[in-house]
């Protein structure tokens, strides 16, 4: 039975509070004013009252408008008809289709029983050798991408979108720019990958609430792929201002702030999201590449602070490519020995020799005088920036992987690279005559 209430006693921005009983979190409500029919969604209980964010904003809503609640969560369709899609964080067509009413299923329910899930062992290859050779994307991931305002996260984000090796990709966009949305279509377009693609997506001029219902669309949907056997990969971008809609509408509802304004259960609302990042027995999976910005390159920032205590690692975006020091997929282990023999002995001696050429740097820098290993650190470190780090590098896992052989061939000797002699005499030569 549908309860209807003609009693508005609170209108706070898009807010609005009602008197009711018998009502559940999440539930959805129809406003009925003069300017028509609006949805809202149950955002707090507090005893008997009700508070509801009206999804297109209040504006035209007086306090005698009839209030109706519908019983059950926001919906949205699952079905095939879904692929190549766009809509937006309240699931209406954005790219003027028609829309979609069957198979109607809730959204932001509960994470997997972890007794339905399988150990994460199996690599999603990218092509973006800071990825596959450095910190494997693992299937059922959870991971970020750390970044500022200006880094070209939401390329790379769209490189992922076409390169990766999975059925289904779900992109959620929240906040974008219009200029950003355009990009994202257009790109997936143009390369034919919008096919096996949908698209919720936010836009920064869209109501706020709707930004808050993106990562819960699209994981839905991708939940139910997955059951269904797909290897779906969701993006997520940007959930710092997934977090910033929280913030303002728990100051909508004078709720008491916790750390620089935010809510109190920041942590709860994001490990949500994340935690539904699964890969089913028998069927299929859901892994979750989200970016995070970071206001003033601080990592102590609430988002970025929880969201690190939630996933498994961390990619860090600096200077238009993926930092080596600070990128961490903690899952990496789990597939490094399953693609290349070489594969853990050629990240591990890269890095290191990476991290002398840092040092090589700031020595040269003070004015030391340069060593013949200097010399051959400084040639190293160039070669591997312009051949591994650029984002422009498009290459398979193994090609890297040969490519990392010919840069150690072309500076050093074999004994020089402090890898097993098993390894070299297997792959040098591979190194030598890569063209």
């Amino acid at each position: 039975m549908q309860k209807v209430y003609n009693q508005i006693i609170q209108i706070a921005g898009d807010v609005i509070t009602v008197e009711a009983e018998g009502v559940g979190y999440r539930e959805l409500a129809e406003v009925r004013s003069k300017q028509g029919l609006s949805l809202a969604q149950v955002i707090r209980l507090d005893g008997k009252k009700v508070y509801l964010q009206v999804l297109t904003g209040s504006r035209g809503i007086s306090t005698d408008d009839r209030v109706r609640f519908l019983n059950h969560p926001m919906l949205v369709p699952f079905t095939e008809n879904l692929l190549g899609r766009i809509f937006t964080g309240s699931g209406e067509p954005r790219d003027r289709g028609t829309s979609l009413t069957e198979n109607l299923i809730p959204i932001g329910g509960p994470s997997v029983n972890p007794s339905e899930r399988i150990v994460p062992k199996n690599m999603i290859r990218t092509g973006i050798p800071m990825i596959d050779v450095f910190n494997s994307l693992v299937v059922s991931q959870k991971l970020p991408i750390f970044s500022i305002a200006g880094e070209p996260y939401n390329e790379l984000l769209a490189r992922i979108a076409l390169q990766a090796e999975v059925d289904l990709i779900i992109l959620g966009g929240m906040g974008l720019k219009y200029d950003d949305y355009l990009f994202f279509r257009d790109t997936l377009e143009k390369q034919g990958a919008l096919s096996h693609s949908i698209l919720f997506i936010h836009t920064a001029s869209d109501p706020t609430v709707e930004c808050l219902l993106v990562p819960d669309l699209s994981l839905a949907v991708a939940e139910q792929f997955a059951l269904q056997g797909k290897k779906v990969l969701v993006l997520l971008t940007d959930m710092t201002n997934f977090s910033d809609a929280l913030k303002e509408i728990a100051i909508t509802m004078e709720q008491i702030p916790s750390n620089r304004g935010y809510p109190g259960d920041l942590y709860s609302q994001l490990a949500a999201r994340y935690e539904k990042a699964v890969d089913f027995k028998g069927a299929g999976s859901v892994t979750i590449l989200a970016v995070t910005t970071m206001p003033g390159d601080d990592v102590t920032h609430p988002v970025p602070d929880n969201t690190g205590y939630i996933t498994e690692g961390q990619f860090y975006l600096r200077g238009g490519r993926i930092e080596p020091f600070g990128s961490l997929s903690r899952l990496k282990q789990q597939v490094n020995d399953k693609t290349r023999s070489d594969h853990r002995a050629m990240m591990d001696r890269m890095i290191q020799l990476f991290a002398d050429y840092r040092e090589t740097l700031e020595k040269r820098s003070m004015g030391f005088q340069m060593s013949s290993w200097d010399m051959k650190l400084l040639k190293y470190g160039e070669r591997f920036e312009k051949e591994l780090m650029d984002l422009s590098v498009n290459i398979p896992l193994e090609q890297a992987l040969d490519r990392c052989w010919k840069i150690l061939a072309d500076i050093f000797d074999p004994a020089e690279t402090g890898i097993k002699e098993a390894l070299v005499r297997e792959y040098w030569p591979v190194a030598r005559t890569e063209k």
